[in-house]
């Protein structure tokens, strides 16, 4: 019996170049360009298209057809004979990075445009920095903790700091991290273009002064900058955004933060390590207004409450005067519900942590017919920009803090793979409730999906039951042998099926852990089975382990436990090889693998296919 497979192709020849544009490569020349699609359902599809059919009575494979696409979608809009690039990148920041790498590896010529510097806001004025100023932060604080050092034992004297010293580490950090991304992207062949990137009409850009450049695909991930409210004059030296902050070219006595966000908290955990007060000014009418209020409540108690730290809730910062003329900063404080006067203060500098905006003027939006809400690119769920009628633009994406979905260095590194993804001919939409964020306090903050209120709001329009776990750190050997008892974890999630829809984490290496629950969302796996998987002992994983353990679902494992048994022997020092005794003639009586489940199925099939098409093709 004769077994077909089957493989859709664009009507081109079969000997198409590798990229769409460039070398004259056969596309088999790498089994990367013939995948599975993750061993999800895209594999399996039985419609009907046109087909290339390959027939070999070696293969034996049932009915079910594979279609496996390498056409590149357009939006519905027909392209042009030729480009200069098959994808343009506006903004070389994480996002646009991340998006260059995914766009080489599936063989698109691409070019990346950048008006600043390589690495964006994250690299050099953002995430990277400031995890590097966190950094001596947290070491600064455990050895000014004299009751902390004493229980292990140990005797230290004074703690210092080299203020230069610190602001350098920072410095050197993002340099050796923007220099990383730059020779990535150079060493696999993505032209870094230099000068302000701007859309000139459909599939057309223009950079620097008069340099025009067309690509099949345009991907506009131009970032954020910060958010500055009306009535701060903000002056660099004594009034400062985020930008300034991380030069840390100085460390005021007393400074007020404007938000009690991501931002400011983080911000609050280094000036106080470094010896300032801080004052937090805070519009809504609680402290960290968007975490899970419990963690807020509990983060209240250790990262603000037992610090030099107080705070103004409820109230807006009308006006901010630069220090000047021996005067101090000045901010004038109104009720954010009456705008009535409430209070002055004087302090020694300010920080505005108000948020970020998105940097989107200049970028010829008009051209393409584009309005933009509140300064962000309108875009669906899979970052295709919208015009003013409400239609799409053909070949034109927006991606990272520039379309204000999730304003997070690594949200936007994730779109731009969704983006190529569907570029290169496979559809995918990013589930955003699956990708987890983290402040880095001491000890950090991490969270994904749903916070309760939000959960129990989304149940009772649903109809369905919400529960919640629980688990402490006091309750982990490893937390405990760090002397970091202090956290908890807490997962929402429907008891009735075993749907995780929320999990937030406060304790020593939060962010670390969070990332077994946002892969648990991500792949839609259930508390049921999740809670079967084993963790090393002692590690902080098991805190995660407790948790879902603790959960209570009706539902039972669906997981097959039995797909793949690996004899291996284990002695204290590691796993060791068989005795005489036990070895064994044949090396499949040490490795049974079944071939029963979907997966291993595939895989199966994927070897073959590729045996066939390699002498077929090459």
């Amino acid at each position: 019996m004769q077994s077909a497979i089957a493989l859709p192709f664009s009507q081109t020849p079969l000997t198409r170049p590798s990229r769409l544009l460039g070398s004259t490569k056969s596309i088999f020349s790498t089994p990367r360009s013939l995948q599975f699609c993750g061993l999800r359902r895209e594999a399996f599809c039985s419609s009907p298209s046109t087909h290339l059919t390959l027939r070999s009575d070696r293969v034996r494979i049932p009915s079910t057809r594979f279609k496996v696409s390498a056409a590149a979608t357009t939006n519905g809009a027909p392209p042009p004979k030729s480009f200069d690039y098959d994808l343009i990148i506006i903004g070389a920041g994480v996002g646009g990075h991340g998006a260059a790498l995914h766009a080489v590896e599936k063989g698109l010529k691409t070019a990346i445009i950048e008006g600043d510097v390589v690495g964006g806001t994250c690299v050099n004025r953002g995430c990277v920095p400031s995890k590097a100023l966190l950094a001596v932060s947290g070491r600064m604080r455990e050895l000014q903790n004299e009751h902390h050092m004493k229980s292990f034992g140990l005797q230290v004297s004074a703690a210092g700091y080299d203020r230069q010293g610190v602001a350098d580490h920072a410095n050197n950090l993002a340099t050796k991290i923007r220099n990383n991304l730059t020779n990535s992207m150079k060493a696999l062949g993505v032209d870094i273009l230099t000068g302000f990137g701007s859309v000139l009409g459909p599939q057309k850009v223009k950079y620097g002064k008069d340099n025009i450049i067309t690509a099949k695909n345009i991907i506009i991930a131009t970032g954020s900058v910060p958010f500055v409210p009306k009535g701060i004059e903000v002056d660099g030296k004594t009034v400062i955004t985020s930008d300034h902050a991380l030069k840390l070219e100085s460390v005021p006595d007393w400074i007020a933060i404007v938000g009690s966000g991501y931002i400011g908290l983080e911000f609050s955990d280094v000036y106080t390590a470094l010896g300032s007060e801080v004052t937090f000014i805070e519009a809504l009418d609680q402290l960290m207004p968007g975490f899970d209020p419990e963690i807020s409540k509990l983060a209240q108690r250790v990262l603000i409450n037992p610090r030099k730290i107080d705070y103004h809730t409820g109230v807006f910062a009308s006006k901010i005067t630069p220090a000047k003329d021996g005067k101090p900063v000045m901010i004038e404080l109104i009720d954010a519900k009456t705008k009535e006067h409430k209070d002055t203060l004087e302090v020694d500098a300010a920080l505005i942590a108000t948020g970020r905006a998105p940097f989107t003027n200049g970028l010829g939006l008009e051209n393409v017919n584009v309005v933009t809400q509140r300064g962000f690119i309108p875009v669906d769920e899979r970052m295709r920009v919208i015009d003013g009628n409400g239609k799409l633009v053909p070949n034109l994406y927006c991606i990272g803090d520039a379309n204000g979905k999730l304003m997070l260095a690594h949200a936007a590194s994730a779109q731009g793979i969704s983006v190529v993804e569907q570029v290169t001919g496979r559809d995918h939409v990013l589930n955003h409730l699956s990708i987890p964020a983290a402040c880095f306090t001491h000890p950090e903050i991490s969270m994904v999906g749903l916070t309760e209120p939000q959960a129990r709001e989304k149940g009772e329009k649903e109809g369905f039951k919400v529960s919640v776990a629980k688990t402490s750190f006091k309750a982990n050997t490893k937390a405990l042998a760090e002397n970091e008892g202090e956290g908890i974890a807490k997962m929402i999630y429907r008891p009735d099926n075993g749907e995780i829809l929320g999990v937030h984490i406060f304790g020593l290496h939060a962010a670390d852990l969070i990332h077994e629950a946002s892969n648990a969302i991500a792949l839609g796996t259930r508390i049921q089975d999740i809670k079967l998987a084993v963790h090393a002992h002692p590690t902080l994983s098991e805190v995660l382990d407790e948790l879902f353990k603790a959960a209570k679902v009706e539902g039972h494992a669906t997981t097959k436990t039995g797909d793949a048994k690996i004899k291996l022997n284990m002695n204290e020092d590691g796993p060791r090889g068989p005795s005489d005794d036990e070895k064994q003639p044949s090396l499949s009586k040490d490795l049974i693998v079944r071939s029963t489940s979907l997966s291993s199925f595939v895989e199966d099939i994927y070897a073959r296919v590729m045996s066939l098409v390699s002498r077929v093709f090459v």
